[in-house]
């Protein structure tokens, strides 16, 4: 049996722990499958990193690439050994941050600041033909909520998708390590739960909080694109 290793870099709200459960398990629904087995490794805790796996997927976090803490120096020189070994590898926002910081991009806070919603994330050239992405439409709804962003790709870094306000929110390195920016593992209660946490934030940074709300909706392609890289783990059905 296969085995993904979930990164965990980090834990929610208590609230929304409380009701909807941690990062992990929200990537769980997603990908669990019979002939997949899930282990999720704790890093931001202290768990040791995974001597073995078949392929990577790394969480978001409330922490922020750039403090460079220790564990998280750790885990991006993890990810550049992995990726040298052509394993399939996920980061998701905090994940997509630190793996372009790990393969010589910059991970900072956005100079336009937070960026927040259901969001419409746009598919380039690139991004149409690439195995992951392409099976998504041109244009898909997403969640989002981040500060810091991949403000600087790495050089060898392929563009896959954007948004207005996030000119990169997807990328691929080499064959088969991607970064996305947005969350395929949040459903619309879940992002809901988010913007109810942080409305006192969000109107002091004059964000418009009633559009937010009336702007949730499902996002299926954007959750199907876990289902799809489970599958390259699980079978390695990429040619």
């Amino acid at each position: 049996m296969k085995t993904l290793s979930i990164i965990k870099t980090g834990t929610t709200y208590p609230e929304i722990k409380a009701e909807h459960g941690d990062f992990e398990d929200w990537f769980i629904r997603q990908l669990g499958r019979p002939g997949l087995r899930l282990e999720v490794h704790d890093v931001a805790s202290g768990a040791p990193l995974p001597e073995h796996s078949d392929g990577v997927l790394v969480t978001g976090s409330p922490a922020m690439v750039s403090e460079r803490a220790d564990w998280s120096e750790r885990t991006a020189a993890w990810l550049a050994r992995r990726i040298a070994g052509d394993l399939p590898v996920l980061g998701v926002c905090y994940g997509h941050q630190l793996l372009a910081h790990a393969m010589g991009g910059t991970a900072d806070y956005h100079p336009d600041g937070r960026e927040i919603g259901t969001l419409d994330i746009t598919l380039n050239a690139d991004g149409r033909t690439d195995w992951l992405l392409g099976a998504l439409p041109d244009v898909f709804p997403a969640h989002l909520t981040h500060m810091q962003s991949a403000v600087r790709l790495p050089p060898n870094a392929t563009l896959l998708a954007s948004s207005n306000h996030e000119p990169h929110q997807a990328f691929r390195i080499g064959r088969r390590a991607w970064g996305v920016q947005f969350h395929p593992e949040f459903t619309a209660p879940i992002m809901s739960a988010y913007l109810n946490r942080l409305d006192t934030a969000l109107r002091t940074e004059g964000l418009p909080v009633v559009d937010l709300r009336a702007g949730l909706r499902q996002t299926p392609e954007a959750q199907g694109l876990l289902r799809r890289f489970a599958d390259l783990v699980e079978r390695d059905l990429m040619p």
